[in-house]
C-alpha cells in the first residue's frame, strides 16, 4: 500500500517484518499494476528483485523489493578485484596479542586532517561471532569529511545501523535519499547500493554491523500496544534516480573482504520500486521510554529500540538500547545502573550529555566496553550521590547514550587496542569504593 511522502522525501510508518508493502515511482506509470515482472516494463525499464530474506521465509518476515531500473545491476565493466580497507575488520578477528578481557573506555576518536570517505573513514572497534556464518556483529566509529564521488558501496555481509554523533550525512541509495543527523539513526540493509555525501562536516558517529537476522521491533509483552519505538515513526525513502553516464567505482564487502568493480553509469538508476525491503531512518527523540513508577530498577532491556534475534528465544544476536531523557520517580530505589555481571557483552556510546552511572569520563563521542561476565557499574561519586539523594521525582535531562549488546564476546581490534584514545585509568574509577560493612544490622547513614 502506498503512503504519502513527507516533506523530507520519505514514507511514514515503515517497519520491516510488519507486512508493510510500499510503492513509489519517480515517473508516472513506471510501476506495473498487478504484475511484478511484466513481459515489458514501461519506459523500457528492467525489472529486478532484491530479496532480503530466503524465498520461503514465513509470512510477515519475508522481505523483498521489486525495482524497475534503467539498467540491470548485473552490468559491470570488469571482474571483481580485491582491495585493502585496513581499518574495517570483520569477525572472526582475534588478535592473540590483544587482551579483550577487561573493562575498557575510550575518549572520542579524533577527527583527521586526512580526507576520509565512508569507506576509508570506518574504524572497527570490536568484532563478535563469524561473518561467514551470519552470526554476530562488529562495532565501528566512522570519521567522514569527504563525499564519495562516482563511488558506491554495498555490503553483502550485513545490515548497518548508523548512529550519528557529529555532522550530517546524506545516504543516496538505489531506493531514494535518506539524510541523517545526530539524534537520528539509519538502517542500510544488506545488498543495497548507496553513496554517502557530507552535508555538514566533519562527521563522526557509530555503526553496528549486524551479520545475523535483521533488526526488528522488540515484543512489548505486558507493555501492550504503545510506548518504546512505534512503527509510524520509522521512515523510508521515496524513489529518486540518477540517469548519468560516468565511470563509477562500486565497492562490495563480501565475507569480510573488500572488492571493487566499475560501471559506466550511476548505479542509482531505480525509477520506481515496491516492496518491504529498504533503508529507513528513525528519530530517537520519538522513543518513549517506560520504567518503574513505584520502586525497583528495571533491567536495561526495557529501553530496547531494535533487536536482531538469534536462534535462541529471548537471547538477541544484537539489541540496540537507548538511554535518553526521562523521569526518575521510583522510591526507596538505587536509580542508576547497579553493579552486575551479564551474559551479554555491552558496547556503549555517548551521543550527547552526561550518563548517570559515569558522570565523568564518558564524554560525548566516547565509547566503553564491558564484555560478557565482567563486573561493572557506577563509580564512587555516582554511587554516593544515588545512595543519598532525596527520593523525589527527578528529570534526567541532557542525556542520550546507547548500547550495542550482543550474546557474543566482543574482541578488540588492533586499532581499538593501540591507536584509539584508550583511557588507561578507566578501572581506577572503582578504586575509591570503600568497605561499608560493620557487622551490625540496618543501613548505615
Amino acid at each position: 500500500m502506498a503512503r504519502a511522502a513527507t516533506a523530507n522525501g520519505t514514507h511514514e510508518g515503515y517497519m520491516p517484518g510488519f507486512g508493510n508493502d510500499f510503492e513509489t515511482e519517480a515517473l508516472p506509470g513506471a510501476l506495473p499494476q498487478g504484475q511484478n515482472s511484466p513481459q515489458k516494463c514501461e519506459y523500457g525499464l528492467y525489472a529486478e528483485q532484491l530479496s532480503g530474506t530466503a524465498f520461503t521465509a514465513p509470512r510477515g518476515q519475508n522481505e523483498r523489493t521489486w525495482c524497475y531500473r534503467i539498467r540491470p545491476s548485473v552490468k559491470h565493466v570488469r571482474r571483481f578485484a580485491k582491495i585493502d580497507v585496513p581499518y574495517w575488520r570483520s569477525a572472526p578477528n582475534v588478535d592473540p596479542d590483544v587482551i579483550s578481557l577487561g573493562q575498557y573506555r575510550w575518549d572520542p576518536v579524533p577527527h583527521s586532517e586526512e580526507e576520509l570517505t565512508w569507506i576509508t573513514g570506518m574504524r572497527t572497534m570490536t568484532t563478535a561471532g563469524d561473518v561467514n556464518t551470519h552470526v554476530g556483529m562488529a562495532s565501528h566509529v566512522y570519521l567522514v569529511n569527504r563525499s564519495m564521488e562516482d563511488e558506491y558501496f554495498y555490503s553483502a555481509d550485513s545490515e548497518l545501523l548508523i548512529v550519528p554523533q557529529e555532522g550530517r550525512l546524506r545516504f543516496a541509495t538505489e531506493l531514494g535519499i535518506i539524510d541523517l543527523e545526530p539524534k537520528e539513526i539509519g538502517i542500510i540493509p544488506r545488498g543495497l547500493v548507496y553513496r554517502v555525501e557530507v552535508l555538514e562536516g566533519p562527521s563522526r558517529g557509530f555503526v553496528c554491523e549486524n551479520y545475523g537476522q535483521k533488526f526488528d521491533l522488540p515484543n512489548r509483552g505486558p507493555i501492550g500496544a504503545n510506548c518504546l519505538a512505534n512503527p509510524r515513526d520509522f521512515k523510508c525513502p521515496v524513489a529518486a534516480y540518477e540517469d548519468r553516464k560516468a565511470k563509477s567505482r562500486v565497492v562490495i564487502k563480501w565475507c569480510g573482504q573488500f572488492h571493487e568493480t566499475f560501471v559506466d553509469h550511476s548505479p542509482l538508476d531505480v525509477i520506481a520500486w515496491h516492496g518491504n525491503y529498504c533503508a529507513y531512518k528513525y528519530d530517537l527523540k520519538t522513543y518513549s521510554p517506560v520504567g518503574a513508577i513505584l520502586f525497583d530498577h528495571p533491567d536495561p532491556s526495557i529501553f530496547t529500540v531494535l533487536t536482531a534475534p538469534s536462534g535462541q528465544e529471548g537471547t538477541a544476536n544484537i539489541d540496540f538500547v537507548l538511554f535518553r531523557e526521562r523521569w526518575l520517580v521510583a522510591e526507596h530505589t538505587f536509580r542508576p545502573p547497579w553493579y552486575h555481571k551479564n551474559i551479554m557483552s555491552e558496547l556503549m556510546g555517548n551521543i550527547y550529555g552526561v550518563y548517570d552511572a559515569k558522570p565523568k569520563g564518558f564524554v560525548p563521542g566516547g565509547v566503553s566496553l564491558h564484555n560478557m561476565m565482567l563486573p561493572h557499574g557506577p563509580d564512587r561519586n555516582a554511587f554516593e550521590h544515588a545512595s543519598n539523594e532525596p527520593m523525589t521525582p527527578a528529570f534526567q535531562d541532557n542525556t542520550m547514550s546507547f548500547m550495542f549488546e550482543t550474546r557474543f564476546p566482543q574482541h578488540l581490534t588492533e586499532f581499538a587496542a593501540r591507536e584509539a584514545p584508550l583511557q588507561d585509568d578507566y578501572i581506577d574509577c572503582w578504586d575509591s569504593l570503600e568497605k561499608k560493612f560493620d557487622g551490625r544490622p540496618g543501613i548505615k547513614d
